[in-house]
This record gives structure tokens, sequence and C-alpha cells, in this order.
């Protein structure tokens, strides 16, 4: 059974419930086991103990021998396998954030996974692919933080059968200017740790809504899809994209695409046929975010 608990580690253990997956992590760092129990606060936590399916295996542990005392480094492991090289120990915590992204991308063959993040209000959903310095999840996080539902930051989930999107209810993660921007525009964000000196800069968390994380079983439809971009002092323009055109830029933005083959490529199309397609440049969130409450009514 879930325990429902503030402290979400046992003996360096922790079973966490991500629908719709179900993660064990074990770590005894300090920083992982601190953001990971802030962060997914609102998520179900099971008993170390008990019998249930887990999807995902992962360690984060510090690197041994001498390097642990000239150069501090930590190591995620899936499954007893390291798939990648160690990190610097100060960044323990968006080391599992980035390899679980990693394990459901590379490992999860049941929905097409698109890169992009997903928000609905009213039951409509955005769909908002997007490569990196696109902005999508400074916008994500904007939208999530005026009301909008999240569904994920990261991956839009399609059930390949119905094309509903299904959420995956993580932190939003968030880099560089877009922290202190957030943080202005939504004065009553929860925010995690700064980590500094990562690959992509300095590296921060957005805690989801609590009402988002018990909505996470609640499917929806996609109504939009929108391939944001922002730009330094342009005015909002949007711009109409044909169908055939979002579907191309999709499927460059599909991590199993290839694998699922054309059960992939028909759910793909079918999303897309029902949903308007647009190109958003946009400098200011609170026109770009006024825009998509305009859509939503």
């Amino acid at each position: 059974m879930p325990i429902r608990s503030s402290v979400a580690f046992v003996d360096d253990q922790a079973i966490l419930s991500i629908d719709p997956f179900v993660v064990k992590l074990q770590s005894a760092i300090p920083a992982v086991q601190s953001s990971v129990s802030h962060l997914y606060q609102a998520h179900d936590f099971f008993d170390p103990k008990a019998e249930i399916f887990v999807d995902f295996h992962i360690r984060i542990d510090p690197v041994g021998g001498l390097r642990r005392f000239l150069r501090p480094q930590v190591q995620f492991k899936f499954d007893g396998k390291t798939p990648f090289k160690p990190l610097p120990y100060s960044q323990a915590f968006p080391f599992f954030e980035w390899g679980l992204n990693w394990c459901i991308a590379n490992h999860h063959f049941r929905h097409l996974l698109l890169h992009a993040a997903v928000v609905e209000q009213n039951g409509q959903a955005i769909i908002l692919p997007g490569q990196p310095g696109a902005g999508k999840s400074t916008l994500c996080a904007a939208l999530v933080g005026r009301g909008w539902r999240l569904l994920s930051d990261e991956m839009a989930m399609i059930d390949l059968i119905s094309t509903e999107l299904i959420p995956i209810v993580r932190p939003v993660s968030l880099k560089n200017e877009s922290i202190p921007i957030i943080k202005e525009f939504v004065p009553d964000v929860v925010m995690g740790e700064s980590f500094h000196d990562t690959a992509k800069g300095t590296v921060s968390h957005m805690k989801p809504p609590v009402t988002s994380v018990q909505n996470a079983t609640q499917r929806t439809k996609g109504a939009w899809v929108v391939f944001p971009q922002f730009r330094q002092e342009t005015r909002l323009s949007v711009e109409t994209i044909s169908k055939a055109a979002a579907v191309l830029d999709l499927a460059k933005n599909a991590f199993n695409f290839n694998v699922l083959g054309a059960s992939g490529f028909e759910a793909l199309c079918d999303v897309v046929e029902n949903c308007d397609c647009f190109r958003l440049e946009y400098s200011q969130l609170e026109e770009a975010v006024g825009y998509f409450a305009n859509l939503a009514k």
C-alpha cells in the first residue's frame, strides 16, 4: 500500500509513483533525498518492503576511489548498468531527472513519446514541442502558474489507440534566465534548489501543483500543437502551419517513432488531424499566456 509521509526514503530507498510508472530510487546522497522528498511531496510513495512491480530501478551513488577526495562525482545506474559518464557530486539530483527522462524515452514503447510539454485547461490541451532554447519549459511553467493543468514538461505521451494524452506529472525543469523570470511571473511558485555549472548552465525545478498530481490519471485530448520560439524584443506573432508540416516536425521530436513504425505514425497523424497547428514567437510571457487564455475560452 502507498505510504503518505514527508519522509520519502526508508533505508536510503524510495519507491515513487509517477503515473503511469513506478520508480525505485536508491541513493544515500542528501541532496537527492531532500529534493525528491520536496519536489515529489504530492506524489505517492510505496513501502520499500512491499511487493510491487517497478518499471525503473535507479541508483545514484558517489564514485569511489581517490576521485571522491579530489573530484567528487556521482554515477547513475539503471538496472545495475551505467549508461552515462559520472557527473559532479553537486549535480546528483539533476542527474536523476535527466536519467529518468532517458529511461522512459529509451525503454517505454507502449505509447508514442514526443519531446514536448503538455498543459490543459477546460478539457483542451496544448502540445508544445521545442528544441533547447525555444522557451518551451518557460512557457509551460508560466501557463501552469496561471492555472493550466500540467501533464508534462518533457514528454507528450500518446495512447496509440485512443490518441489521448497521458499525464506524466513531474517537476518542470528550468534553466538559467528562466529561473528568475518564472519566480517573478509566478510569485507563489515553489522551486527546488538551484544547481550550477551543469552542461545546461544553472538548473532548478518547479514543483508541480498538487492538483496536477492528483489528476495524473485523467487523460485529455489535444486541441492545439504549438511550436514556440522565444526571441528577444519581438512582438507576439502567430503563423498557422499545415497539418502535414506539423506531422513532419513532430516526428523529428519523437523519441520512439522508429520503434513503433506504422502504429506510431497513424497515432501522430490522428492527433494532428484534430488540432490547430501554428508557430508562435514571443518575448513577453504575459502576452503569450494571454493569447492562450483566449484560445481556451
